[in-house]
């Protein structure tokens, strides 16, 4: 048999969300923190007419995209990095500091990605429990050795919700010694309600040890093309550049996060839509009795412990799939009011 590498043996495969099926054809996906909404016109049109030249290869450094992202920001363009998903950036981040040898720092729970993607380049995880459903902060700094090349800070939180404000950020951000690189995984920023969770884009300016991720997935509806982007100081960025795959962010892909930022104050409209629905799930969960942290990004967080299993086969039944993790908790995407009465139905139901 050919031989792999031995990191591959203990690794288990990424589990995306999934869809179920109720025995009377009724189907929520709540378990990919996708948009509930279908693509604006507008971007629709543009991809299709895009469609035309998709048999040449796409630009490989996505100038126009580019160009978009630092007018809409008022960012350099020399401080931007894209990648085929906020994920895939993060991959790249993990490449450009991989050496045997080397640490990085993260929460845990939090993206589940992360632990895969530091073993895929060969570099130590150090997860840092959770204080309750938030980031531990002063664990995370303690943890920062000679080893440590990169830390991660999720915020909000995938899966808890959770987030960290300027008063606890800024401290830590102090803390790290400045040859040590934080990333401000920021996917959920456009759903951030609290005035006191700083937009990473203030802090990583007179930070160079500081950069951020975004992503055209979740707010701006464009999950099934795949672009992500990072913003942080030139040598950040240039790092990240030389790490991705040549045309990775394919031709659809740029045109649509392109016309997408065109079509903002549009996007942001239904991302409102979410927040308030968020905010009735969230509410109605507790007037149920369950224990729900306070949520800024588009989905709830229940921690049910060993009963987390049967929860997502009891909401499975009545067509709602949450995103489970065994023994810790669920994960429920806020989705249309429809599919969201669903699901509060079948989280009563489970609850007695």
């Amino acid at each position: 048999m050919p031989r792999f590498r031995h990191i591959l043996d203990t690794m288990p495969p990424y589990k995306p969300g999934k869809a179920v099926v109720s025995a009377d054809g009724r189907s929520y996906k709540l378990s990919s923190n996708e948009s509930p909404y279908d693509p604006l016109p507008s971007v629709v049109e543009a991809v299709a007419e895009g469609a035309r030249q998709i048999n040449r290869y796409p630009d490989p450094g996505a100038v126009k995209l580019t160009e978009a992202i630092a007018e809409r920001y008022d960012v350099p363009f020399e401080h931007i990095a894209l990648g085929a998903g906020s994920v895939t950036v993060a991959q790249q981040l993990f490449e450009s500091v991989g050496e045997p040898g080397v640490e990085v720092v993260y929460a845990w729970r939090s993206f589940e990605a992360y632990p895969l993607l530091a073993d895929l380049a060969g570099v130590t995880s150090v997860r840092v429990p959770l204080a309750g459903e938030d980031h531990d902060l002063d664990a995370m700094a303690e943890a920062i050795n000679d080893r440590t090349r990169m830390v991660f800070v999720c915020n909000p939180n995938n899966p808890t919700g959770t987030s960290i404000r300027r008063d606890a950020l800024v401290p830590f951000l102090d803390r790290v010694p400045e040859n040590v690189l934080v990333v401000l995984d920021e996917a959920y920023r456009e759903y951030v309600r609290d005035e006191d969770v700083p937009d990473g884009l203030t802090l990583y300016r007179d930070r160079p040890n500081v950069c951020v991720l975004r992503t055209f997935s979740k707010a701006y509806g464009l999950a099934g093309l795949r672009v992500g982007y990072l913003i942080g100081q030139e040598p950040v960025a240039a790092a990240i550049r030389k790490t991705i795959i040549p045309f990775a962010v394919n031709h659809l892909a740029q045109i649509a996060a392109v016309a997408s930022l065109k079509a903002e104050d549009e996007l942001l409209e239904r991302v409102e839509r979410v927040v308030k629905e968020r905010s009735r799930v969230r509410e109605a969960l507790i007037e149920q009795g369950w224990t729900v942290p306070p949520t800024e990004a588009n989905f709830v967080w229940l921690r049910l412990g060993e009963r987390t299993l049967d929860f997502a086969a009891a909401c499975a039944v009545e067509g709602v799939a949450v995103r489970p993790f065994a023994g810790e908790g669920a994960r429920v995407s806020i989705g249309d009011p429809e599919a969201n009465d669903a699901f509060l139905a079948a989280a009563k139901e489970f609850r007695g």
